[in-house]
């Protein structure tokens, strides 16, 4: 989502590196470059020409260490100016409450009824909540049956009354959710194609019933320089907040998120990055900063692995590997770990230098994952433990079995062979696997 920019910005630094010092002369060409970026990837231009102004005061400003290179220098500055811009500190989704009531507002086709699943989704799994999705959107067709899918694919009950009164909707839904203990109230609110009056008259009203803890407003990311103007008309009326970044995966340069919270004072709470019901990434300023710059987001892959990652399952697969004892039968559970964190491609972006190695365009085929599941679940559980006895006969039938061929068979054990090997090696040099 900010490869484009981070690149530029990135290149812009790396041309400072070898100078002695930081001096305006070495300095005038990346700002000009980190400028274009902005520029370019539909930062506001007031944001723009105040950051710029900011890095280049405090970079001359700087006495730099004889220990520290010009560009270590510089980019530390960069980077927190970036963390400014974007808020500074991370504000939490209220969830103290019982009930806790948010509203989710916007704009039609921003991906309200879609994000209302996956909070509902990240409640229950975070923060053990019992939630209770509300249908207000009683206007775009197949609003409320969408919603009422969303909650059937995760098992979230939905309370609908069909196309009455959003109004009459919201204080029954009340009186529903204190019967049924639900304790995390998320109403998915109507949508306009723009800001009108009858629109805001609406949500005003159900804010004054509901008297939410949260009123979140969910822009989709792509809208450009033209979201601070939704953010502000919405905010105008209702008191935002939060905003929720939608559709962070797609072909958006990300400029609107260094925008938002410094021109209009509303932090973002989450990005939307896939369509998938664990979608949905909460917005650390410092984290953020850091993927622009190429620095990774080691912390966002251990906050995955420890939400989806079975502690006991792995201390006792690293126990094995660092034994040499890992077999077929633990490398399919490996895999059955992995595929919890969400797309494998997604997770190599947030590697350090991972745009710098050429792997922010990678795409792994979730289907070579099915088929290499396939061929180790064609073999028995005698074959999985001890692979040696895979011979031409017992590869044939497994090969017919999975439906692939004998060389991805073999392909399949050779690099199974070849990890284990390399573990092997890790263990002797005392290097510890990072579980």
């Amino acid at each position: 989502m900010f490869e484009y920019m981070g690149d530029r910005i990135s290149n812009a630094i790396r041309n400072i590196k070898g100078m002695g010092k930081i001096t305006e002369d070495n300095i005038s060409d990346a700002i000009k470059e980190i400028r274009i970026a902005l520029l370019e990837a539909d930062v506001n231009y007031e944001v723009v020409k105040e950051f710029t102004k900011n890095v280049k005061e405090k970079a001359l400003g700087l006495d730099v260490s004889k220990s520290l290179k010009p560009e270590e220098v510089f980019i530390k500055l960069v980077k927190d100016e970036l963390v400014s811009l974007l808020g500074e500190n991370y504000v939490p989704l209220e969830t103290g409450k019982n009930p806790t009531i948010i509203m989710l507002v916007g704009l039609q086709g921003s991906g309200k009824t879609t994000t209302c699943g996956k909070i509902a989704n990240l409640v229950r799994k975070k923060h053990s909540k019992k939630p209770l999705l509300v249908a207000c959107d009683v206007y775009r067709p197949a609003a409320i049956d969408q919603l009422v899918e969303v909650g059937k694919s995760l098992d979230i009950p939905v309370f609908t009354k069909g196309k009455e009164d959003p109004r009459d909707i919201v204080k029954e839904a009340l009186d529903y959710a204190k019967e049924n203990k639900n304790d995390y109230i998320i109403v998915d609110t109507a949508g306009r194609l723009h800001i009108d009056e009858d629109l805001m008259k609406e949500l005003s009203d159900l804010s004054d019933i509901l008297n939410p803890q949260e009123i979140i407003l969910v822009i989709d990311a792509m809208m450009g320089q033209d979201a601070i103007n939704v953010i502000n008309g919405f905010n105008d009326k209702l008191k935002l907040t939060g905003a929720i970044l939608t559709k962070m995966d797609g072909n958006t340069k990300g400029g609107v998120a260094l925008s938002v919270r410094h021109l209009t004072n509303i932090p973002i709470k989450f990005i939307g990055d896939s369509e998938k019901m664990d979608g949905l990434t909460e917005f650390y300023p410092e984290r953020m900063a850091e993927r622009i710059l190429d620095m990774g987001d080691i912390l966002s892959i251990a906050e995955k692995a420890t939400e989806a990652i079975d502690e006991e399952e792995a201390k006792n697969l690293s126990s094995k590997m660092q034994k040499g004892k890992f077999d077929l039968e633990d490398f399919l559970t490996t895999m059955n770990q992995i595929k919890k964190l969400g797309p494998l491609e997604n997770l190599i972006k947030m590697l350090p230098g991972a745009r710098n190695m050429g792997l922010s365009n990678i795409q792994i085929n979730p289907k070579d994952m099915a088929h290499i599941e396939a061929i180790v679940l064609s073999m028995t559980p005698y074959e999985r433990k001890h692979p040696e006895v895979l011979k031409a006969s017992r590869k044939q039938r497994i090969a017919k079995g999975s439906g692939r061929s004998v060389e991805e068979v073999n392909r399949l054990l050779k690099q199974f062979e070849q990890m284990k090997d390399m573990m092997k090696r890790m263990n002797n040099g005392n290097f510890k696997m990072p579980f």
